[in-house]
């Protein structure tokens, strides 16, 4: 029979998978990042800095003593960390390189077909020559490559050099070096990823079991479809059959929603939640997630747990956005409160607050609003700004 799991426990357990609950002003060490990172098993990466870089803010929410000279030494030195595609461009433990040669292998024929329809026959002429100079020259920027009469526009419309790039990434043979200015360094995948992380090869079986087994470790509880949307490596169906083959080392839970619909059918580790050990109350402060938190990246489950809706507007026209081009979630204990509307002004040195948004029945108290100035002062200062500035009307009334 299956075990029903109240919501607060199941938020409980969900925000201790995701490095919630624990004191984020406890010292955070190198080797303590590295470790938090492979907890969360990617951290994604996005260009829009309007506070700071998803990156960056995932991990400081987190925990605020976060260094970003830290990650770049883990990415850029180290190699312990590398760069690639999850569900999107993230930030990914290096030990976990191995099991992306299967994304490698599956993705290879689809992208070659894919460009190869979009630019026609003949297009990947330059690829060879991309991939040699890399071999003779050594690491290169797309900047770097020599484009001439070529018009500009969508990545479909790229010049093959900068294809060749992306192609040879996506595929294995390339990897992110470093980047300058955001913009990504390419270099052999030989030269950047240490020999001990790609060795030795692991067979497909045992490639299905580690992106099964890990992804409902990290989520404490799943359905089949959450386990494979976890990495984005494996197909729906390869876990659906993943649960039948392992059902006994697996139990069935009913998780209970916040927003009162039927508990959802799913499946975790047997001795399940008793094998999670203690599970700590999460910090009362408020806290603000990126947009690109990935305890929000499932939007579904997130409003199953939290019952909190929320999409990332900066795709949405203007007129129809219903809060605005990049707005911040916020997090008080295990309550998703409501949002909140931000930029960091270098010029002023000013964190400029434009607008907050509370969900229902969650009062704008003074505890509540000195808890949220405090964690605006924290952020103000990782982005290197010295105060925090409100916009007439920034709390709605």
């Amino acid at each position: 029979m299956a075990i029903l799991i109240p919501n607060d426990q199941a938020r409980h357990i969900f925000l201790e998978r995701q490095r919630l609950s624990e004191p984020p002003g406890l010292a955070l060490t190198k080797p303590g990042l590295l470790q938090l990172i492979d907890d969360l098993g990617f951290v994604q990466v996005d260009s829009i800095a309007t506070v700071e870089r998803a990156h960056h803010m995932i991990l400081f929410s987190r925990n605020q003593t976060y260094k970003r000279e830290h990650l770049t030494a883990l990415l850029e030195k180290d190699r312990d960390l590398f760069e690639h595609w999850t569900h999107d461009a993230s930030i990914i433990p290096a030990r976990l390189f191995r099991y992306w040669k299967h994304r490698f292998r599956r993705r290879e024929p689809i992208i070659a077909e894919r460009w190869k329809k979009w630019h026609g026959e003949g297009f990947d002429a330059a690829f060879e020559e991309t991939f040699q100079h890399i071999v003779a020259n050594g690491s290169i920027m797309s900047r770097d490559m020599k484009v001439e009469d070529h018009k500009s526009g969508g990545w479909w419309n790229w010049h093959p050099n900068k294809t060749a790039l992306e192609y040879y990434w996506h595929t294995g043979k390339l990897a992110i070096a470093g980047r300058a200015n955001f913009q990504k360094i390419y270099d052999l995948m030989e030269r950047v990823i240490p020999p001990h992380h790609h060795e030795p090869d692991v067979s497909h079986e045992e490639f299905i079991d580690w992106a099964c087994r890990s992804a409902l470790k990290r989520l404490g509880f799943a359905t089949s479809g959450e386990i494979s949307a976890f990495w984005d490596l494996v197909t729906p169906d390869e876990a659906k059959d993943w649960v039948k083959s392992h059902r006994d080392e697996l139990t069935e839970v009913l998780i209970a929603s916040a927003n009162g619909g039927k508990p959802r059918p799913s499946f975790a580790f047997i001795g399940f939640p008793d094998n999670l050990g203690d599970i700590p109350e999460p910090p009362a402060r408020v806290r603000v997630l990126s947009p690109f938190d990935p305890l929000l990246r499932d939007r579904d489950r997130a409003q199953r747990l939290f019952n909190f809706f929320y999409r990332i507007e900066v795709f949405v026209p203007e007129p129809k956005r219903q809060y605005g081009y990049y707005v911040f979630p916020l997090l008080e204990g295990n309550r998703m409160i409501g949002r909140i509307d931000m930029k960091a002004d270098r010029k002023t040195g000013a964190l400029d607050v434009r607008r907050l948004w509370l969900e229902k029945g969650v009062r704008p108290s003074s505890g509540r609003l000195e808890k949220l100035e405090a964690e605006l002062l924290r952020i103000a200062r990782f982005a290197g700004v010295d105060k925090v500035t409100y916009q007439d009307g920034w709390r709605g009334e």
